[in-house]
C-alpha cells in the first residue's frame, strides 16, 4: 500500500496531492530569499561566493555584444525540466529575449547556451547530473566552468544518451569557441 503525500486546503481539509512534481515546484517558486533549485528530488539553496559569480560576469560581459545581436538575454532565472523532479538554477543561460519577459520558468531547450561554474559544494552536481539532464531536455549548449579542475568544457549536440560533442577539457587560459550563433571565443585567462 503506497501513502500518497498530503496536502492541507483550509480548516479540517485534508486531500492527496494531486501531482507531487507539480506541488514541490511550486513550492520552490514561493521560498522566500536565496535562489533555491531541486536536483534529483533534494532542495538545494544556491548560495554562489563572489568568486563564482565573478567567472560568471567575466562570460556575461563578453557575450553582450552578441546578445544585443542575437536579441537574447542571459541570466539565472529558472528552467524546468517537467516529468523530472528537477528544477535548476544556472549561473548562466541565454535565452531570446522575448521568452524572458514571461517571468515563468524556462525549459533547457529554449536556450541557446547554459552555463555552469563549479563550487566545491557542487562540482559534481553539475559534471554530471547537470549535463546528463541538460542532454536529455536538449539544451544545445552546456559549458561547465570547472574551478576545482581550473578548465572549461563545452558539451554540444544533445540527445536522450547525452551531448555527442564535447570539447575540452580546456585548461583555464585557452580561449573556449563557441558555435554558431555565437561565434566567438570565450578568453578564461580571468577565471582561474
Amino acid at each position: 500500500m503506497s501513502v500518497q503525500p498530503e496536502w492541507h486546503d483550509g480548516p479540517g481539509n485534508y486531500n492527496e496531492v494531486p501531482d507531487p512534481e507539480k506541488a514541490l515546484k511550486y513550492a520552490i517558486q514561493h521560498i522566500r530569499g536565496d535562489r533555491t533549485e531541486i536536483i534529483e528530488g533534494v532542495i538545494e539553496p544556491v548560495s554562489p561566493t563572489w568568486d563564482h559569480e565573478n567567472v560568471a560576469d567575466l562570460i556575461r560581459d563578453q557575450l553582450v555584444p552578441v546578445l544585443r545581436q542575437l536579441n537574447c538575454a542571459a541570466g539565472s532565472g529558472n528552467l524546468d525540466l517537467p516529468g523530472s523532479p528537477n528544477w535548476y538554477v544556472p549561473d548562466l543561460a541565454v535565452v531570446p529575449r522575448d521568452l524572458a519577459k514571461g517571468g515563468g520558468a524556462l525549459l533547457p531547450q529554449q536556450t541557446l547556451l547554459i552555463v555552469d561554474v563549479t563550487s566545491d559544494s557542487n562540482a559534481e552536481t553539475d559534471r554530471v547530473v547537470k549535463r546528463r539532464r541538460y542532454a536529455e531536455f536538449l539544451a544545445p549548449l552546456y559549458l561547465l566552468v570547472d574551478r576545482q579542475e581550473r578548465s572549461c568544457t563545452l558539451f554540444s549536440q544533445p540527445g536522450e544518451l547525452g551531448y555527442t560533442r564535447v570539447d575540452g577539457p580546456l585548461p583555464f587560459g585557452t580561449p573556449v569557441p563557441l558555435p554558431e550563433p555565437f561565434s566567438l571565443a570565450i578568453d578564461t585567462a580571468e577565471m582561474g
